[in-house]
């Protein structure tokens, strides 16, 4: 997941990014435009980008072990 902060006394918004990355942005951006203010206004949240991601431990795993279970069949039919 990825997040962004919503400054809720101006319409700054964070760059999105981690919890804590987004977070740390809110804080700073209260402390430099707001002192004194308690930080206030939302959290976005979005899926993160599936394009830059790999397939996972289960992805990996399933390849393997159908890859394997074909190779098994294949070889039992060829005798």
């Amino acid at each position: 997941m990825t997040y962004r902060f919503w400054c809720g006394d101006c319409g700054f918004k964070t760059p999105w990014g981690t919890e804590s990355e987004a977070e740390r942005g809110h804080t700073d951006h209260y402390a430099t435009r707001h002192p004194g203010l308690r930080p206030g206004g939302q959290v976005e949240t979005a899926a993160k980008d599936p394009a830059g991601e790999g397939m996972g431990c289960v992805g990996c795993t399933t390849v393997a072990v159908l890859g394997l279970s074909f190779l098994i069949i294949v070889s039992a039919c060829g005798r």
